[in-house]
């Protein structure tokens, strides 16, 4: 990969980040319910309510609104050289230009939450490695079950294990992750309970009768099942049809003509070979994953971003869905990105200019 080709899709994503940006703030700055209202309670006093549109630049025209957004957003932004920085950005570094401005070195800055008064950023931060965690979980059940499932396929292929594998990728594609989480969780959470010892909610954390907290890894194993399921169908077909493919190349005749064994042939030549869609599709679903798996964190009530964000937009938390969301697209930018240098490591003939 040249310098050039990281840095035009370093810019892309740049771009792609702004334009969602640009999207929330519209989104959010365009609703009828006042965020000061919000804030303090629908009994506040004027005075109260008058303060905090202050504090929250609602007294400014939306076009000067977004201009201090994007300046909050940015890790290194333009303020009044005040003492309530430290406060409210709990900045790295406060550098003076002149007597009246600072350039603030920060993490991004997303506002506080209605309801906690918490930075949205230390919300985020309790709920993302609940989501990283269930997301890698299910990316890995449905990498290694898939490519099994894949290469058992390929290999008897016009058989009734074929057909199976066929029908049953089908049927996890149709299934809508709701609809598949609705199930598991009733059948395996509910039914069979006694028998799988499982739980139809739960969180990464459990607490006892003495408020100690404790790592609970079955509750993983059905929210991850689930979201599994589809990328699972995707990668058990194109690791069977990119397998066939590779199988059907001349070097993998040539391979069989110098005596090699069928399993130096299939897991030392074709498969390696026919990773690349299949690479493609695991890191797309990850960053979808990532991202927030919104109905299936809130079926089983898993601490992660997808919940956040919808218990966050029941109860009007705008400054937390607007956070969520932003976090989401960096991740699934990064995620691109991060792609596109993996591809190259698994096939060398793919030259990125």
């Amino acid at each position: 990969m040249t310098l050039s080709y990281f840095i035009r899709k370093l810019l892309y994503g740049l771009a792609v980040l702004w334009g969602v940006i640009s999207l929330v703030f519209l989104l959010f700055n365009v609703l009828p319910d006042d965020p000061a209202r919000l804030t303090l309670g629908q009994r506040s006093d004027l005075a109260s309510v008058e303060h905090v549109r202050k504090e929250l630049n609602l007294d400014k025209p939306v076009w000067k609104r977004y201009i201090l957004y994007l300046n909050d957003l940015s890790p290194a932004g333009l303020y009044y050289n005040s003492t309530d920085l430290a406060s409210k950005y709990k900045p790295y570094a406060v550098l003076p230009l002149g007597q009246r401005h600072a350039l603030v070195l920060k993490n991004p800055y997303l506002g506080r939450s209605y309801q906690s008064k918490r930075l949205v950023w230390e919300v985020l931060a309790d709920a993302l490695p609940g989501t990283v965690i269930l997301a890698f979980s299910a990316i890995l059940f449905a990498t290694v079950t898939g490519i099994a499932l894949g290469v058992l396929a390929a290999l008897k292929k016009n058989t009734w294990m074929d057909t199976s594998a066929i029908l049953a990728s089908v049927a996890g594609i149709s299934a809508p992750s709701f609809f598949a989480g609705l199930i598991m969780a009733y059948v395996f959470g509910y039914l069979l309970s006694n028998i799988t010892g499982l739980n139809m909610v739960g969180s990464l954390w459990d607490y006892n009768t003495f408020g100690g907290r404790f790592l609970s890894l079955k509750n993983l194993v059905l929210p991850a099942l689930t979201l599994g399921i589809r990328p699972l169908a995707i990668i058990a077909q194109l690791t069977r049809s990119s397998l066939l493919d590779v199988l059907s190349q001349d070097y993998i005749r040539t391979a069989y003509a110098k005596g090699l064994k069928k399993r130096q042939v299939i897991w030392r030549h074709a498969l390696p070979n026919a990773l690349n869609p299949v690479v493609t599709a695991i890191s797309g679903w990850l960053a979808e994953l990532l991202a927030g798996s919104f109905f299936v964190e809130f079926i089983f009530s898993w601490k992660g971003i997808g919940k956040l964000t919808v218990d966050s937009l029941d109860k009007f938390d705008f400054p937390v869905v607007m956070g969520a969301i932003l976090v989401t697209a960096t991740i699934f930018i990064i995620v691109n990105l991060l792609t596109d240098l993996l591809y190259t490591r698994i096939d060398p003939r793919v030259k990125l200019r």
